[in-house]
């Protein structure tokens, strides 16, 4: 628990220092916007006198400095007006002063970005220079924004690596109690064997005891099921037409006779790289989830199609059906409709037969109050 909150702490520490040190940078950037903002200002107040010097100037006038201090001025952009009339422009594109529309515009927006700077040149007769944001000036004014987008962006790395990585984890702890779960069941089931033996000593009638056998072997397969979660599985070239029939027939058997079952198939023999135990899993998953949407009773048909490349099984009930909506998000680990279950059983079924079949599974149909057709299609070895 100690081990859990100092985590916790820490991580609140790390966002608190991340939020401080973004905050810093910005606050730093807005520092160097004013200073070089008032450096421009400072810049157009000497273009301003040096204007006002050429006005008045005469034979005996030095020039030199003020022509100086125009010809510096490269990147801010000014709009010199009398009378509300424009009378001279710098660092502005002279086909747009063709247009008076648009020197208009042009003159608004130097107005918007900065307070004129009156140049009384004589007594009583007025100038105003109004001018704009250097480039300079306009790529640091834009710089916050850029920062601010990189860190989202980061922060989404962030977090998308602490997701996956708390996935992974949750998936390791999974695989530990499923093998666990695997390695506690094995002590019972070995006693339940003997127990079998004894009966079968004391002349119980045999179609009990055979009754009895095919549920332990049953638990020694969801034992093996469960003991194979977290690591890759074996496939064997198999009949996956006998196979489907073996955990139909199981399933048949053990199901309320409310629930009408059939089967179709192919006479002949389809060899599918498969791994039996997973398969027979990935079966008796989709049909328990039929049979759950039909509230254990209606009609439940499994057939096996085939063409030159590919094995289709096709699970079809009469259930409630499913919206289409959610026909990629029933996949999902944690989705489920019901009021008791995790959501994980058809989850596992896509990892089986899409990871460690390289299969595809999928909702072939489905219509609300009508039924589901489930397709799982696996490559066939001709």
């Amino acid at each position: 628990m100690q081990f859990s909150e100092r985590r916790v702490n820490t991580r609140w520490v790390i966002i608190f220092a991340s939020f401080f040190i973004i905050s810093l940078i910005l606050w730093n950037t807005y520092t160097f916007f004013q200073i070089f903002k008032n450096e421009e200002r400072l810049k157009m107040n000497l273009w301003a006198q040096a204007q006002k010097t050429l006005i008045n100037a005469d034979e005996n006038t030095e020039v030199e400095l003020p022509l100086q201090i125009f010809s510096n001025n490269t990147s801010i952009p000014i709009m010199l007006t009398e009378n509300d009339s424009i009378i001279n422009t710098v660092n502005i594109d002279e086909e747009n002063l063709l247009k008076s529309k648009k020197a208009i515009t042009i003159l608004n927006t130097l107005k918007s970005e900065n307070d004129p700077i009156v140049i009384e040149y004589v007594p009583g007769k007025f100038q105003k220079l109004y001018y704009g944001n250097s480039s300079l000036l306009n790529k640091l004014k834009y710089y916050p924004l850029a920062l601010v987008l990189i860190i989202v962006l980061f922060g989404g790395l962030v977090y998308n690596y602490y997701r996956s990585t708390k996935m992974a984890t949750q998936n390791k702890l999974w695989a530990g109690m499923a093998k666990e779960t695997a390695h506690q069941i094995g002590t019972p089931l070995s006693s339940l064997i003997g127990w079998v033996e004894i009966l079968k000593s004391e002349n119980i009638a045999e179609s009990t005891t055979q009754e009895i056998e095919k549920d332990i072997e049953r638990l020694q397969t969801i034992t093996d099921r469960f003991s194979k979660i977290g690591s890759e599985p074996k496939l064997e070239l198999t009949d996956i037409v006998h196979e489907t029939q073996q955990s139909y027939d199981y399933l048949q058997s053990r199901f309320s006779k409310q629930i009408q079952f059939s089967f179709s198939a192919p006479q002949a023999t389809i060899k599918v790289m498969l791994n039996p135990i997973l398969y027979s899993w990935t079966i008796e998953n989709l049909v328990k989830n039929a049979i759950d949407a039909m509230k254990g009773k209606g009609n439940l048909h499994l057939e096996i199609t085939t063409d030159l490349e590919v094995v289709k099984i096709n699970i079809t009930d009469t259930g409630s059906g499913i919206p289409k909506k959610q026909f990629q998000t029933i996949f999902e680990p944690g989705f489920t409709t019901k009021k008791r279950g995790w959501g994980l059983g058809l989850s596992l079924t896509k990892r089986i037969v899409e990871e460690y079949h390289k299969g595809n599974i999928k909702v072939l149909q489905s219509e609300i109050g009508k039924g589901t057709t489930m397709q799982v299609s696996l490559k066939k070895l001709i």
